[in-house]
C-alpha cells in the first residue's frame, strides 16, 4: 500500500474513534447514541455490531460503554429470554435479530476481556429463546417480515442474515454441535417446483448461483442477493473457500454491470440487488415512500455492510481487492450531509448517485470501518478467524 493511502486510512481511523467517543454517552441512561445527532437512542442492533470495531480499537472508554450496554440489555431481557430493540426500553420488543446479536456481542466481549462467564444467566435464557424460534426444530430460525434490521423490507421465514448470526454466536459460545446442525441446514438447496416432500427440508443454497438465498420458507424463497448475509456467511465459514471465491467474482461482475447501466456509482456494492422494482411481485406499496430502488434497504450503499464485505475479502485471502475496496470505503466515509465534517460516516448512500441519505456520524459506520481497516492491515479477521477454524474441524 502506498504511503499516501496509509495516511488517509490512518486519518479515517482516528476520525472513526472520535465519532465513537462522541457517541459513547447519550441522553438515555448515559448509554451510547446510535448517531452523532439524528439518533440519540441506543439501538441494540447498531451497538452490537459496533463491538467489532470497539474491540479492535482497544479503547478502554469504548469497551466500558459496551459493557454497560450488554449489562443493561441483560437487565431488560424478557422472562423468556428475548432482547429488546432499544437497550433502555424493555417493552420495545419483536425484533428477530436483537437476541442473536446480543449473543454474538456477548461472545465477542468475553473473547476480548477473558470473562468467559460474563452474563451467563442472560446468555442461557437467550439461547433457550433462540431454540424456540425454529419452527422445524432443526436449528434454522425463522422470522416475521420487517423484523430484522430491514424494517422496511420483507424477509419471510428463514432469513440468511439472521441465521448467519446464529451460526456465528454458536461457534463463539462453544455450541459446536448445534452450529454443525445449522451449517448443514443452511447448505441445503432451496426448494423449487412448488412441491415440498415430507423428508426434504428447505435450505439457503441457490442452484446454479454461488451465493446464498435472501430467505427461504417451504416452497417460497427469494434469490435476490443480500450483501450483509453473504458477507457474514463468508466471514464465518458457512461458505466454503471455493464458494466464497466464486461469490466474490460474481459480486464484482454484477456491480460492474450495474455501473455500466447507470444503476450504481463508485466501487462498492449495494446492500441488496437486483433492486425490487414497482412491477415486481415482491414490491410493496410502502416501498414507494421508504424503499425505492437503489435506496435504503432496497439497494442503498451502507458503509457498515461494506466494511464487513472488506473483511470477507480478507477472509477469502483476496488481499489486493480488500485493500482496493477499503480505499473506496475511506472515500465514502468522507461524504456527509452536515457541513464542515472531514468525515461524515453517513448511514447510507443512494446507489445511483452516491449521495448521503442517512444520518452522519453513525456509530456502526465508524465502528465497522475500524474493523475493516484492521482486517486489511493485519491480513486477518479478528474473532471470525476462530469461527472459521471451528468450521473446518
Amino acid at each position: 500500500m502506498q504511503n499516501e493511502h496509509r495516511q488517509v486510512i490512518e486519518e479515517a481511523k482516528q476520525a472513526a474513534v472520535e465519532v465513537l467517543l462522541h457517541n459513547a454517552h447519550g441522553p438515555y441512561q448515559g448509554l451510547p447514541r446510535t448517531a452523532g445527532w439524528g439518533y440519540p437512542e441506543p439501538y441494540t442492533r447498531d451497538l452490537m455490531f459496533s463491538i467489532l470495531g470497539v474491540a479492535v480499537s482497544g479503547n478502554q472508554t469504548l469497551l466500558a460503554s459496551i459493557r454497560k450496554v450488554l449489562e443493561t440489555l441483560a437487565n431488560n431481557q424478557t422472562a423468556r429470554g428475548h432482547i429488546p430493540s432499544l437497550v433502555h426500553d424493555k417493552d420495545d420488543r419483536g425484533a428477530s435479530d436483537t437476541t442473536p446479536l446480543f449473543l454474538l456481542g456477548t461472545g465477542l466481549f468475553r473473547h476480548v476481556t477473558g470473562e468467559h462467564d460474563f452474563l451467563q444467566d442472560a446468555v442461557g435464557k437467550a439461547l433457550t429463546w433462540m431454540e424456540y424460534q425454529s419452527p422445524s426444530d432443526r436449528c434454522l430460525v425463522a422470522q416475521q417480515p420487517t423484523s430484522d434490521w430491514r424494517d422496511e423490507q420483507w424477509v419471510l421465514g428463514y432469513g440468511l442474515y439472521v441465521n448467519t448470526l446464529v451460526y456465528s454466536y454458536l461457534r463463539l459460545l462453544g455450541q459446536h454441535a448445534r452450529a454443525d446442525m445449522a451449517r448443514r441446514a443452511m447448505r441445503r438447496f432451496t426448494i423449487t417446483g412448488g412441491v415440498q416432500h415430507h423428508h426434504v427440508h428447505e435450505g439457503l443454497v441457490v442452484q446454479h448461483k454461488p451465493y446464498f438465498a435472501f430467505w427461504s420458507y417451504k416452497v417460497h424463497s427469494s434469490e435476490r442477493f443480500d450483501l450483509l448475509g453473504n458477507s457474514l456467511a463468508m466471514l464465518s465459514g458457512i461458505a466454503s473457500p471455493s464458494r466464497a471465491e466464486n461469490m466474490i467474482a460474481w459480486i464484482e461482475a454484477e456491480c460492474l454491470s450495474m455501473v455500466n447501466k447507470g444503476a450504481l456509482v463508485g466501487d462498492l456494492p449495494p446492500n441488496f440487488f437486483p433492486f425490487i422494482q414497482p412491477d415486481d411481485p415482491d414490491w410493496h406499496d410502502r416501498y414507494d415512500l421508504y424503499n425505492k430502488p437503489g435506496e435504503y434497504h432496497n439497494g442503498g450503499i451502507w458503509p457498515f455492510i461494506c466494511g464487513l464485505y472488506v473483511a470477507a475479502l480478507v477472509a477469502a485471502k483476496k488481499y489486493a481487492l480488500a485493500e482496493k475496496k477499503l480505499l473506496a470505503l475511506t472515500e465514502m466515509v468522507r461524504v456527509a450531509n452536515t457541513p464542515n465534517l472531514a468525515f461524515g460516516f453517513n448511514e447510507w448512500l443512494k446507489a445511483q448517485d452516491g449521495a448521503p441519505r442517512g444520518q452522519d456520524w453513525q456509530t456502526w459506520s465508524a465502528a465497522l470501518y475500524l474493523y475493516a481497516a484492521t482486517c486489511v492491515a493485519e491480513k486477518r479477521t479478528p474473532f471470525f478467524d476462530d469461527v472459521r477454524k471451528c468450521s473446518k474441524e
